[in-house]
């Protein structure tokens, strides 16, 4: 029996790659200084699962910015645009291409924009999508993959296991920039690459190759069941020697189980924590040449492992297919996990015991392999901290379970339509066409940063603290009032997380000093843990909001993070339905709400950008997610009057598929991002004839790229010629809080004189 790790965090336990990484984009290090950064932490990574004891260690799995990234060059998939970052700069490297397709390059005469990212399925870290036309060619690029193995084998010997994504998954998680071609027609000139890269691993030395194919778990059509078949088996008659694994994860494999488990393949690894149901099925059906990975390790929570529901599959497991050809293993790449809960000192011991990072996981992994062979004395020990999590007191609170039980469908919905609302607003704002306005946050500089971690060491008073704040919210107000900007937020400089902030003042949550996990790029969030029921104290937001709204004649929206989003950004509880807890979150968000209204404040937007996120990636379980969760959303709302104008914003907004749930969430206002698809997501709300109002994103806020009003006002013309010109609001993608100053004023500068422009091209 053998223990594997499909991948580990590429952070660094003190977050090194992102300083790294952005103290070299602002040319403060060399690239020398950069590798010497990911090197380190590549090999503390291969030490820590080396001396944890696991069999098969992944390598490849670092990233400077993002794996699906590396992989589009390692094919030498690189948009014809970004031809120019090498040849026509000097000194530019591979490395300058590389962060120019993620984050736009605008330096000298050239101005790129970045490529599209989107969600990892359904977590919250984002990816680079790849670009294909229908004349794409495929030819080797970058050469890492190779120098990493041998780093890898340097240190690990044979556990070195090169991962890398599959190509039929790396065909479908891209996206077409043509007309009338389908990119899974690329897969015949895509797999003699693959095998190329593939026999030069086993070349050097591999025993084992990860191909990460997480497409074999969603809803496939005949063509791309076929092209599986067609990838595997040419794989398979061209390379020999190296074994290859395919890993699925995130949901069962369902109707494509027969597919799966007879592509000519050394193993094929699957999520029991998602999907533990599938287990009986891959066993009737798995050949006798496979070997099964057994995903028993939740990757992408913080809870310790149930030792004897996986003890109960792993049994199960061997007593059909034997102890040799069982590998266990987390369910997914642990990119998705805090990396040691051993830097944790400060939180509660009871509830701390229930809990695994990153690297406890892999002790589960190999303690539940020694349990397997015998050892039942790291039995007790699981055993009583399961027991201590399902009764403890600090977990169930009886009169939060009642208040959502008592939930009416009278609670999540607004008085009147939204035509009479509309008209209410109207009259009550009097704002112009192509309204402006932000997302919500402005860039948090180092000296903001610096005094929320003044204030944690006792450094500042909290008066000292507030007035800073004060100070800092004032200024930003100025600002947007000389602008022009219609409709201002209060910047946020208080919060330090959209969702941290929420949950520091909600009961049932709890928060890590160092629980960092990537977002994107040199983007790390530090979710916090749903660790009990939750209910709201006390007001959250009202103090600053109104100080806000004080300070200036100009309308001020409230901000609130909304119930999914909440959920979908922390660590969740695993012992009770998600709709359960997100709907005593919409409680707590929901008094909030009017406690805003009761305090004046009359645009309020809850963000609810995660909402798509959340989507299941299997089309049949979508409907279920969705009454819940609009619901949830419904019920922040419902209570408010109708002159009360609610905005949400959504992130990562391809919502073809759920457009008419889009709709019923009845935002008045909704934001979107559409800048780095020009727009194109809105024809889903076109084709539905969307009522409400709406602001898709006209610059691209992940990129430090600014954006002409020229092309901002085009963006807007796109969008006026899908959608009712009166129903359009102007603003960023997203918030700003990540930027800096300096472009983040030229961008907004030229977004406010963009909207003139639009008042007197488009008629309204």
């Amino acid at each position: 029996m053998l223990t594997q790790n499909l991948g580990y965090p590429r952070i660094g336990g003190q977050r090194q790659l992102k300083k790294a990484c952005e103290q070299y984009w602002a040319g403060k290090i060399n690239f020398d200084e950069l590798s010497q950064v990911a090197r380190a932490i590549k090999t503390d990574n291969w030490q820590t699962q080396l001396e944890a004891g696991i069999d098969l260690i992944p390598c490849n799995d670092f990233s400077f910015y993002d794996h699906v990234l590396d992989t589009s060059l390692l094919l030498g998939n690189i948009p014809k645009r970004y031809a120019e970052v090498l040849t026509g700069v000097k000194g530019n490297s591979e490395i300058d291409l590389y962060f120019a397709m993620a984050r736009g390059y605008q330096k000298g005469d050239l101005d790129i924009t970045a490529m599209e990212m989107t969600k990892w399925l359904d977590t919250n870290y984002h990816y680079i999508v790849p670009e294909f036309s229908a004349n794409q060619e495929f030819k080797l690029f970058s050469e890492n993959i190779f120098s990493e193995f041998t780093l890898a084998q340097q240190q690990l010997g044979a556990k070195a296991k090169p991962v890398l994504l599959g190509p039929v998954s790396y065909l479908l998680l891209g996206k077409e920039k043509e007309e009338n071609f389908d990119r899974i027609d690329l897969i015949k000139k895509l797999i003699p690459l693959y095998v190329e890269i593939i026999n030069r691993l086993k070349q050097l030395g591999a025993a084992w190759i990860q191909l990460d194919e997480p497409c074999l778990a969603l809803d496939l059509s005949k063509i791309e069941k076929e092209a599986f078949e067609y990838a595997y088996r040419s794989i398979a008659n061209r390379v020999s020697g190296i074994k290859i694994l395919i890993a699925t994860y995130f949901e069962g494999l369902l109707d494509n189980t027969q597919l799966a488990v007879n592509l000519p393949v050394a193993a094929l690894h699957i999520d029991l924590v998602r999907a533990p149901e599938q287990l009986d099925e891959v066993l009737a059906f798995i050949p006798n040449y496979m070997t099964l990975s057994l995903g028993l390790i939740d990757g992408r929570n913080i809870w310790k492992n149930d030792y004897e529901k996986s003890i109960n599959l792993i049994n199960k497991a061997i007593s059909k297919l034997g102890a040799d050809r069982i590998i266990i293993a987390p369910s997914c790449s642990l990119l998705h996990s805090p990396i040691d809960l051993e830097a944790e000192t400060t939180i509660d011991p009871e509830i701390r015991n229930w809990m695994a990072f990153a690297r406890q996981k892999l002790f589960e992994v190999v303690e539940l392999k020694q349990i397997a062979q015998g050892d039942h004395t790291l039995l007790a020990a699981n055993k009583a901290a399961i027991a201590s999590r399902r009764t403890s007191v600090k977990v169930h609170k009886q009169n939060v379970k009642d208040q959502v039980a008592a939930i009416t469908e009278a609670d999540a919905s607004r008085k009147s339509p939204f035509p009479v609302r509309q008209q209410l607003h109207h009259e009550r704002f009097s704002l112009p066409a192509f309204p402006t306005t932000t997302i919500g946050s402005f860039p948090q500089t180092e000296d903001i940063r610096q005094l929320r971690a003044k204030l944690k060491k006792g450094d500042l008073t909290p008066e000292q603290y507030e007035k800073a704040i004060r100070e800092a919210t004032v200024e930003v107000i100025r600002w947007q009032e000389n602008l022009g900007l219609d409709v201002l937020v209060h910047g946020e400089f208080e919060r330090n997380d959209m969702v941290e902030y929420f949950g520091e003042q909600l009961d049932g949550f709890l928060f890590t000093k160092n629980g960092w996990v990537q977002s994107y790029g040199s983007r790390c969030v530090k979710p916090p843990v749903i660790y009990g029921d939750v209910s709201r104290r006390q007001d959250m937001t009202v103090h600053w909001i109104t100080f806000a709204a004080a300070q200036t004649k100009k309308l001020m929206k409230g901000m609130l993070t909304g119930p999914v989003t909440i959920l979908q950004w922390s660590f969740v509880r695993d012992d009770q339905p998600r709709d359960i807890t997100t709907n005593q979150i919409a409680l707590a968000i929901r008094d909030e709400v009017l406690a805003l209204e009761k305090a004046g404040i009359g645009i309020i937007q809850i963000d609810e950008a995660a909402i798509r996120e959340g989507l299941p990636l299997r089309k049949a379980k979508h409907p279920h997610y969705l009454d819940w969760a609009v619901k949830a959303f419904r019920i922040t709302a419902g209570g408010v009057e109708d002159q009360t104008q609610i905005h949400t914003h959504m992130c990562y907004s391809e919502f073809n598929q759920i457009i008419e749930h889009i709709a019923a969430m009845d935002a008045d206002v909704i934001t979107i991002e559409t800048s780095r698809s020009q727009m194109e997501l809105l024809h889903a709300f076109a084709h539905f004839k969307y009522p409400n109002e709406i602001g898709p994103g006209v610059y691209d806020i992940h990129s430090p790229r600014v954006p002409t009003t020229d092309e901002m006002v085009s963006l807007l013309i796109k969008a006026s010629a899908l959608l009712p010109a009166q129903n359009l609001w102007v603003n960023p993608d997203c918030g700003l809080k990540t930027r800096k100053w300096p472009e983040t004023k030229a961008a907004l500068e030229n977004m406010v004189a963009a909207a003139k422009a639009a008042r007197e091209k488009i008629s309204v």
